[in-house]
């Protein structure tokens, strides 16, 4: 992924400027670092810290190309250098991008089109992280439902690195210049400074981890410090038992981080030093005095051995299309893991490709002497590249079209569109097309999203909104996270039947709780609890007449079928006692899951299949028996609501019901569903709360 050594400088600086010897040992230790990325990433589910070399070799790399064009004294026209890089880095990227929309529109339910469409846009504009970092996806295990494109966003990083990286050495060598200093010194201070504030900002941000992971502001030092390190190395004179050393434990560091180290939770945090730190030893290590690249120690040799330099000169393009190909697989098999011999097949395919490309593309545009090749070759996928952000532009603003369609749907008719009444038995209608339509489906938001009301990942303050008749003086308190919002068209529509307030406390994935550990930065829930903290200040300075929230939560993978209600549910209706806030809690609904893959109701249905099918066994996803009513059985003033008999049939929980689409994903209902269960919610709200 980083810019070869062997690639840099503008032709027309070539002859005169200082330039470093290519050494094989840093090929060899991208080849290791991409062995390494693919094997975690197909087999453990884990970061293994890879991408972190890859990184801080390319800020030494590119910072080594732009300093030797500013030694040689030759213009500072960023144009060439432009050209060079977009020529290493586009074409290769256009390819894999085509050959995932191709196999995207041939594998994946028209349903999944959108999110690949809007990737493939991102990636090409080199702003997959920040898209990422926006719908705080999360770089783990793969799964059929992760995007195939969610590893490109180490690219557009490096995209935007090569862009601010060109403004500040050029421009900082302008300057330079112009007072005739040199330049290599005062550069290494500015970025060991720009370092430190990048590392800074990772350490302290007030951000969620899924958006830091993503942040380029966060990612940026891991770069600056391999271009500190081109900075100073011609200066280092480094004894040989000392290099030694140095590479010898930067391999076994860069071997043992993924396995030690959870680099998705901690990373780019002070943690990432380890697998960065371990590049910029193995860049040391194989520092010759002489400077002339001859790999004199161990560990040199062994990095410049001809499988890792191969394996490195294939890196960009391996990197590339591993992660394509291993969601392929799962795709395929409808498997949410690949097994040993499945991930043996997704490597080679995945070095088949990757060969292809480099032979076949990378090397003609790099290396071609005469130029016509590589005019052909770049010409080709720059048309490719154009077509493939029209299709992908077009295909995002006809989906961003269908929004309206959702407006007509608030207005469905009761004896077309029964929803759950039809499962009640309180009325029945012919077939009739599905709404929301499936395309629009996870468009299909509760009020306080629409309304910007619910805390996002970031927000850690208490954000309320007041629906119901808010000038009742009865006043319920609906809180918790997303599960606990998706009742609110129902909450709404009878709170102003009944003459109730209802006031919102939500935020994005967090039920509340009351936190019995002190808060610190370093618990990975250390957002909701402080979110959870504030918001149970103010229930007690102005205790409601009633709290609405989740009573249940569906068992996760390896725990068995069925639900359960957290320890920590338990203990936020004790809190709540103490305070004199009743409680109504509601069971969850059903989660849509077939053995260990979860998936969505639209995709399913876009894919064939029916609302039986696509439906989940009520016996896999619910208790015989509420859970909360023996969990509750010491909390006098916890009221249960149970609503899935009007989800739910007595074996199966379908996807559709009365023509009303279920649920908008794999575990959240529908709104225009949760309004049609306003009946039901009603009929046992009222004597839970004894209000009417």
């Amino acid at each position: 992924m980083a810019v070869r050594t062997s690639d840099s400088g503008p032709k027309a600086a070539a002859a005169t400027a200082t330039r470093l010897p290519y050494r094989a040992d840093l090929d060899g230790v991208r080849g290791l670092a991409i062995a390494l990325v693919v094997v975690f990433h197909v087999w453990f589910g884990r970061v293994s810290g890879g991408v972190d070399v890859f990184l801080a070799l390319s800020g030494f790399f590119f910072v080594g190309t732009l300093l030797r064009v500013a030694e040689s004294h030759a213009p500072l026209d960023p144009r060439p250098v432009l050209r060079r890089v977009g020529r290493r880095l586009f074409p290769p990227l256009i390819v894999v991008l085509l050959g995932t929309t191709v196999a995207a529109v041939a594998l994946l339910p028209y349903t999944q089109w959108f999110r690949v469409a809007e990737q493939t846009g991102a990636s090409l504009l080199f702003m997959q992280n920040w898209h990422l970092a926006r719908t705080a996806s999360d770089y783990l295990a793969a799964d059929p439902m992760v995007s195939p494109l969610q590893h490109l966003w180490s690219i557009s990083v490096q995209g935007q690195f090569y862009l601010g990286a060109l403004l500040v050495v050029f421009g900082a060598v302008w300057v330079l210049r112009r007072r005739s200093l040199p330049s290599r010194g005062p550069l290494a201070v500015l970025l060991a400074l720009l370092t430190a504030a990048s590392l800074t900002y990772a350490i302290l941000a007030d951000v969620p981890q899924s958006w830091r992971y993503y942040d380029s502001a966060a990612r940026m030092w891991e770069l600056t410090l391999g271009g500190v390190f081109a900075c100073v190395i011609p200066w280092l004179r480094i004894p040989r038992p000392l290099r030694i050393v140095l590479g010898a434990a930067g391999l076994a560091v860069l071997f043992l981080c993924g396995v030690l180290i959870d680099g998705n939770s901690l990373f780019p945090g002070p943690w990432a030093l380890v697998p960065v730190g371990a590049a910029m030893a193995l860049i040391l290590g194989g520092h010759t005095p002489t400077g002339d690249g001859t790999a004199d120690t161990p560990t040199a040799r062994w990095l410049s051995s001809v499988p890792l330099v191969r394996l490195g000169s294939v890196a960009y393009a391996l990197y590339l299309w591993h992660w394509p190909v291993l969601i392929g697989y799962l795709v395929i098999r409808e498997t949410p893991s690949v097994g040993p011999l499945g991930g043996l097949a997704v490597i080679v395919i995945s070095l088949v490709l990757a060969e292809a490309t480099t032979r076949w593309l990378e090397n003609p545009i790099r290396r071609s002497d005469s130029g016509r090749m590589r005019t052909v070759l770049v010409a080709s996928v720059t048309v490719f590249g154009l077509v493939l952000m029209a299709a992908s532009a077009s295909w995002t603003t006809h989906v961003a079209r269908q929004d309206g369609v959702l407006e007509r749907v608030v207005a469905l008719t009761p004896d077309r569109y029964p929803g759950a009444a039809a499962l009640t038995g309180f009325a029945d209608a012919e077939p009739q097309p599905v709404q929301p339509p499936l395309l629009v489906a996870h468009l299909d938001l509760p009020p306080a999203t629409l309304d910007h009301c619910i805390a996002q990942h970031t927000n850690r303050e208490p954000l309320t909104c007041t629906y119901g008749d808010p000038l009742s003086t009865r006043r319920m308190v609906l809180a918790g996270g997303s599960h606990s919002e998706q009742w609110l068209a129902a909450l709404d529509t009878i709170g102003k039947e009944r003459g109730f307030r209802i006031d919102t406390y939500l935020k994005v994935g967090c039920p509340l709780s009351d936190p019995l550990a002190p808060l610190t930065e370093e618990s990975p829930t250390v957002e909701c609890d402080t979110w959870s903290v504030k918001v149970l200040a103010e229930l007690q300075a102005d205790p409601p007449d009633y709290l609405f929230t989740t009573s249940t939560r569906t068992k996760d993978e390896g725990e068995g079928p069925g639900d359960f209600t957290p320890f920590w549910y338990v203990d936020l209706w004790r809190t709540l006692d103490e305070y004199g806030i009743p409680v109504v809690a509601i069971r969850d609904n059903p989660w849509l899951f077939h053995g260990d893959t979860r998936y969505r109701a639209a995709d399913c249905l876009a894919g064939g299949g029916s609302s039986d099918s696509c439906g989940v066994a009520r016996s896999d996803a619910l208790d015989p028996v509420d859970p909360a009513i023996e969990a509750s059985a010491f909390s006098p003033n916890v009221s249960l609501i149970d609503l899935s008999d009007s989800l739910c049939r007595a074996n199966t929980c379908r996807v559709i019901e009365g023509n009303v689409l279920i649920y908008r994903d794999d575990n959240h209902l529908t709104t225009t569903y949760v309004r049609t269960m306003t009946p039901d919610l009603d009929e046992q709200l009222g004597p839970a709360t004894g209000w009417w």
